[in-house]
């Protein structure tokens, strides 16, 4: 069995995929491997550099995401020609991880997290899709704090996303982690134990 697991930026995703990860799933990490495709050498990152500028590019030859992202962020137009080039490959090496584990470990949930993943238009990969919802003040403060951004920074990339509610409406399944550690805990338990998960 494989799910989507996404939710909005500050939800606690990343909490939700260690406790699934705790009791044996097996996670594919979009965010990962969107680092991987450009690693340094990569025909990818030459693509990203030749598109944006020598000046993305570091001493070590990595890339300098943070200046990239300050790059398009606010640019639809840039961004749509970043995606092009990054989305394609890594679909690909999230489908060929994902159908890897699932041919090696058939007895294992399978966990890709995708944070954009309903914006990506991916929920057809997976069986299911389960969404980290916290209501939106709280996500609000949570990425204000966690970031240390001003109010309206933390709005604005609030507004770059699906809004949350629409994202929980959508869930075929919803962790609410807008309580305890623990309250978000039991919530995994009963989903792992629901499905009868080793």
């Amino acid at each position: 069995m494989n799910i989507g697991l996404t939710g909005g930026i500050a939800c606690g995703k990343s909490t939700v995929a260690s406790m699934l990860v705790e009791r044996g799933a097996l996670l594919v990490d979009a965010d990962r491997i969107a680092r991987e495709v450009v690693e340094p050498g990569s025909p990818v990152l030459r693509q990203v550099i030749e598109r944006f500028g020598d000046d993305l590019l570091l001493p070590d030859g990595s890339l300098h995401r943070k200046k990239l992202g300050e790059r398009i962020f606010g640019n639809s137009e840039a961004r749509r020609a970043l995606e092009a080039l990054l989305h394609p490959p890594i679909r690909r090496a999230m489908r060929s991880r994902m159908e890897e584990y699932q041919t090696n470990h058939p007895d294992k949930l399978v966990v890709v997290d995708v944070p954009l993943l309903y914006e990506s238009k991916l929920e057809h990969m997976f069986e299911q899709v389960m969404v980290v919802y916290v209501p939106r003040d709280i996500q609000l403060g949570r990425l204000i704090e966690r970031d240390g951004l001003s109010t309206e920074q933390a709005e604005q990339r609030l507004r770059s996303q699906m809004p949350i509610e629409e994202k929980k409406r959508l869930a075929d399944i919803v962790i609410d982690n807008s309580g305890t550690i623990e309250d978000t805990e039991r919530q995994i338990q009963s989903f792992w134990t629901e499905r009868g998960l080793l």
